[in-house]
């Protein structure tokens, strides 16, 4: 990415968002609209069309017939790929507008956007199109007299519903496995980063996706997202975001026609430091890197920094120096770290959590305060706490900010039991060189990924997700397509 931060401002200058609904292939303006807003600047990037439920209704309806009478489960699957190739090489092209959008309206540094999110997202749509002709049914060994067939059918008309923080990735994470395997998709992004969720649709539908069977509508939660969730034509929803409205869609569910619910929720992820790290100064920039990428707004974000006594001073200066150094600024400058919290609201939230922190009794070592307060944006200083108590809520919360705790132990058991002293299970990092603590300590933790002496590794052929009240199923992986397809099993007898 060559374009310098004038470049960037002048093409944002010129950036014109659409802010229509995508249904059945076409832009639908709506009677109500809201504004977004960008955290940048606090400017107001368009007015985005405001979904009731009749719209709601539309989009599932053509999602409806899409998948009912519609070519795209009908295809041969290696034409469903060869459609989603042709996606990923659209977006490819229009990468540089996509990233534009994604940092404006969600405060992402513009070099994370472009070299991150819609490298993600590229990579996705690709991995699912050579994907698509490569799956097989089976057929059991069964008695002599007859033949038994398992095969995998699309689920049918999928909700997909996902959050602001990465708005390109978690969508792209959701509607390719669905693609692939047959499936139509209503798409409800987050109304504070709909605009890249709308030019993705378009994109597609450019590409040669049928109409209907990827439409995006907009709105929040109470209202388009609730209106999806219990919507009758939906067979599958998939979301992402908060456990507090993951609860709300398995209500849902149960109150409508128990559409299968897929949720990864939210996390407070420990990363544990062992003397015996390979590499302290490693360990300690990484545990700085993890919790301060995307502003800290990451579900797995390594919010909860475990360090044995021992060298748990040295890793925390380490740190702390990292945080002090980090170029808080502008998302169109590609010198940035560290942009802007989404919204106003959002940096009140964390900002609070910061001060029930400090009257905790834990200890703030840096940060805490809001800074480029003239920008008009949402700007927050990287923040880090140490002689945190376990108990409090820095230590149990998901603050979803650049606000690290840091909390010391004695033994390899304190170690396990604080990491695991929390309602949720999504990720958790582990620094050793231990070959046999490294495998010990990774079945103990009750989480879904476990990194080992590194953090947020991985790419499309491992799943993610998490246990306990971070969720159930799996993104990314072939793993990801039991969400969107049916087992169906034909017995014949001979």
């Amino acid at each position: 990415m060559d374009a310098t931060h004038d470049d960037w401002i002048r093409r944002a200058k010129a950036l014109r968002p659409n802010g229509a609904h995508v249904i059945d292939g076409r832009d639908h303006a709506a009677d109500r609209t809201f504004p977004v807003v960008s955290p940048r600047d606090g400017q107001v990037l368009a007015e985005v069309a405001d979904a009731d439920a009749a719209q709601v209704d539309l989009a599932v309806a053509a999602a409806r017939r899409a998948f009912d009478d519609g070519p795209w489960p009908r295809l041969a699957p290696a034409e469903r790929g060869r459609t989603l190739l042709r996606v990923a090489d659209l977006i490819e092209q229009r990468r540089a507008d996509l990233a534009l959008t994604v940092s404006l309206e969600m405060g992402k540094p513009i070099s994370d956007a472009h070299d991150i999110e819609l490298r993600a997202l590229i990579n996705t749509f690709r991995w699912y199109g050579q994907l698509a002709d490569k799956l097989t049914d089976e057929s059991p060994h069964t008695a002599p007299d007859a033949l038994a067939l398992v095969t995998r059918e699309p689920a049918g008309v999928v909700g997909a519903v996902v959050p602001w923080n990465f708005p390109l990735t978690l969508a792209g994470w959701k509607i390719a496995p669905a693609l692939a395997a047959g499936c139509t998709v209503v798409l409800k992004p987050s109304e504070h980063s709909p605009l890249s969720a709308l030019a993705l649709a378009r994109t597609a539908a450019e590409a040669g996706l049928p109409p209907g069977v990827l439409n995006v509508v907009n709105g929040d939660g109470p209202g388009a997202g609730r209106a999806l969730g219990l919507h009758p034509g939906v067979d599958v929803l998939a979301f992402t975001g908060s456990t507090a409205v993951g609860r709300h869609f398995l209500r849902y569910a149960a109150d409508s026609n128990l559409k299968r619910v897929w949720l990864e929720l939210g996390g407070k992820s420990p990363n544990i430091v062992l003397p015996d790290a390979p590499d302290l100064d490693r360990a300690a920039a990484t545990a700085a890197w993890g919790i301060f990428f995307n502003q800290g707004e990451m579900c797995t974000a390594p919010s909860r920094l475990l360090v044995h006594t021992s060298v748990a001073e040295r890793v925390t200066e380490a740190v702390v120096a990292r945080a002090r150094a980090l170029r808080v600024g502008d998302p169109l400058d590609p010198a940035t770290e560290m942009g802007a919290l989404v919204g106003h609201d959002h940096l009140d939230r964390v900002l609070g959590h910061i001060r029930t922190g400090t009257g905790s009794g834990a200890r703030l070592r840096t940060g805490g305060e809001r800074t480029l307060t003239g920008t008009g944006g949402t700007y927050l200083q990287p923040t880090v706490f140490d002689r945190v108590p376990p108990d409090s809520a820095l230590a149990r919360e998901e603050i979803f900010g650049p606000v690290l705790s840091v909390l010391a132990f004695d033994d390899l058991d304190e170690a396990v039991a604080l990491a695991n002293a929390t309602d949720y299970g999504l990720a958790a990092g582990l620094w050793t060189s231990d070959l046999s603590t490294a495998h010990r300590v990774s079945r103990a933790l009750r989480a879904g990924t476990v990194w080992v002496n590194c953090y947020e590794e991985g790419d499309l052929t491992v799943p993610f997700g998490g246990m306990k009240q971070s969720g159930n199923g799996r993104d990314k992986s072939v793993h990801a397509l039991e969400k969107y397809t049916e087992l169906k099993t034909t017995w014949i007898q001979l």
